[in-house]
């Protein structure tokens, strides 16, 4: 199988892996509502305009393929009454894909997913989550999800504003973060590896960091100088009774602070390789 639909190819996980899948040689085409942003970063693949909520689109774009890609994501406003990307809209992408011949789903899922009900934590959108991948095991086509640690992403994209590294809270257990360019070309050897089987794997990187000890690195790497802020999750708990995207980030901290990682990737490295970029070169690659 050799031609894949990408659906989130310029998001921030969505465009490492594009590239990956394009550099293996893959028969890469994309779907998405910025059709002009997608021309611009993958010029040579083709690109239809659509989304998840839109049936047509998906049909459209399906047609001669044979994997689709799903970089998909609960924002930050949402609410667990409104139509949601992960649970309407997977399903939208899993009746198109049956009527169009794709034969596997690839799915970018998580590994914090699994905090759910521990330290009596409950957040609808991990039940969303979970929902997503039992859709997918029960769709009829062939599957490969990938449950990943923290992306070092999260440092620059995320937590870094201007000149401060912002601290939420105190992460209780390391988690291995893992580069999204690493995590496209384990990615791109799964597809090439899978076959006619489903595939299953933990995406964890090369070192076990707390936010605080990768925060550290980071700073010590990156080209500018940078000042590391620390706050208590309290207040943003509170601050989430009112405000939706407080209460996200709540939530998604608590998970990711207080989650006992343990390393779970021996499989992953032995089929897919190991990840080789370590958080202070990815820090260093960066331009302020």
């Amino acid at each position: 199988m050799n031609k894949i639909l990408v659906i989130g190819a310029s998001g921030m996980l969505g465009k490492p892996v594009t590239l990956e899948l394009i550099r293996a040689g893959f028969d890469v085409s994309l779907l998405g509502r910025d059709t002009e942003k997608l021309k611009k970063l993958f010029p040579n693949s083709p690109v239809i305009k659509g989304d998840v909520f839109d049936s047509a689109s998906l049909q459209q774009a399906m047609q001669e393929n044979e994997i689709v890609y799903l970089n998909l994501n609960i924002t930050q406003t949402a609410k667990p009454g409104q139509p949601l990307t992960e649970r309407e809209g997977l399903q939208n992408i899993i009746t198109a894909a049956n009527n169009t011949g794709i034969r596997r789903i690839v799915f970018l899922s998580s590994l914090i997913k699994n905090y759910q009900g521990m330290n009596g934590f409950q957040w609808w959108a991990f039940d969303v989550r979970q929902q997503a991948v039992d859709m997918i095991k029960t769709s009829g086509l062939l599957y490969s999800i990938f449950y990943p640690s923290t992306f070092m992403e999260t440092l620059d994209r995320q937590m870094l504003q201007g000149n401060r590294m912002m601290l939420a809270g105190k992460s209780e257990a390391p988690m291995w973060f893992i580069a999204g360019k690493d995590y496209g070309m384990q990615v791109a050897w799964a597809m090439k590896k899978a076959g006619d089987n489903n595939q299953e794997y933990t995406v964890q990187g090369p070192e076990p960091f707390t936010f605080a000890e990768a925060a550290k690195v980071f700073c010590e790497n990156y080209k500018s100088p940078l000042k590391i802020m620390k706050a208590p999750l309290a207040p943003l708990k509170l601050l989430g009774l009112l405000n939706q995207r407080m209460n996200y980030v709540w939530h998604i901290m608590e998970a990711l602070n207080r989650y006992p990682e343990k390393f779970e990737s021996k499989k992953t490295w032995l089929d897919l390789g190991k990840p080789t970029t370590t958080l202070a070169q990815y820090a260093a690659s960066l331009k302020p």
